[in-house]
């Protein structure tokens, strides 16, 4: 198994570009066409192939999970407390069109995807999620408890944040994403695979978002207790920015690790076709991000 070195620096979990050096080069890669031909690309063995990117030989800028601080500040005015539906349309919208379109560029795209299928996905992705992350601020409005109205942002943004993953990078789990070997040879395409890959990451963004909106609350609960948010009041505002800044920046590369980017699936696991192409005893695939 060849590990990728980039992924085991934790340096790159916040730095906002990388380069890759040039024996992390991306290979000429054969067509979809030439595979299921039997014609397996192979990947040299000193090329840590299971880390490569499957669209390119740099990592942008998005690519990286520091990239995911960029959402911090729309996640802090996405959870204020307003009397006003309309004054939280822009923060909702703006916080979903960043999360769809780094869920749509960092997923696995080894798979066809054409430019207007991702804009067309993009945009109904980045319309339902406001939607539903709207819709249940009226209720919320209307409630008199304080503990249901602190809990059922955070409840929203983590459930909303989930499915913003699912219905971004729904065609992996149809269209199957590439498995391989511990070579880098590819072995085919697997919608088992997909689905798995979609469901851990949405699991690390409820984690990622879910402790970014809950500990800011808790540590508010109490600020406001203390004499000197009495003296200024105003000082609220700063205090749960600066919280959200420095809790998101913490678990970014915590959740991002909480499941590796190349992750193992047994071949047992996949469909009969893959089964048939290989005796290994498991394969590997890439996650995204």
């Amino acid at each position: 198994m060849t590990f990728c070195p980039l992924t085991l620096r934790p340096h790159n979990a916040l730095t906002w570009d990388l380069e890759l050096p040039p024996s992390h080069a991306v290979p000429p890669r054969l067509s979809r066409g030439a595979r299921a031909k039997g014609q397996h690309s192979s990947i040299p063995s000193s090329t840590p192939a299971l880390c490569l990117r499957p669209l390119g030989s740099a990592y942008p800028s998005a690519a990286l999970p520091a990239a995911h601080l960029g959402s911090r500040d729309r996640i802090f005015f996405s959870m204020m407390s307003v009397k006003s539906l309309k004054s939280l349309i822009l923060p909702q919208v703006s916080f979903y069109a960043y999360t769809t379109a780094f869920n749509i560029v960092n997923g696995n795209a080894s798979y066809t995807r054409r430019l207007h299928e991702s804009l067309l996905l993009g945009t109904g992705v980045i319309a339902s999620s406001s939607f539903f992350g709207l819709f249940p601020r009226l209720l919320q409005m209307r409630l008199h408890n304080v503990l249901l109205k602190k809990a059922l942002p955070i409840i929203i943004l983590t459930h909303v944040s989930a499915m913003n993953v699912v219905a971004a990078r729904s065609l992996e789990p149809i269209r199957g994403i590439e498995v391989m070997d511990k070579e880098g040879n590819v072995m085919g395409y697997s919608r088992k695979a997909g689905t798995k890959a979609v469901k851990d990451t949405a699991a690390s963004r409820v984690v990622l978002f879910g402790t970014s909106a809950f500990i800011p609350e808790v540590f508010s609960h109490f600020f406001v207790r203390t004499q000197f948010f009495r003296q200024y009041p105003w000082s609220l505002w700063t205090f749960k920015l600066s919280c959200t800044v420095l809790v998101m920046g913490l678990m970014v590369p915590v959740s991002f690790s909480i499941f590796p980017q190349i992750e193992r699936i047994q071949r047992s696991e996949l469909e009969k076709e893959i089964q048939s192409a290989t005796e290994e005893t498991e394969l590997f695939y890439n996650r995204g991000v």
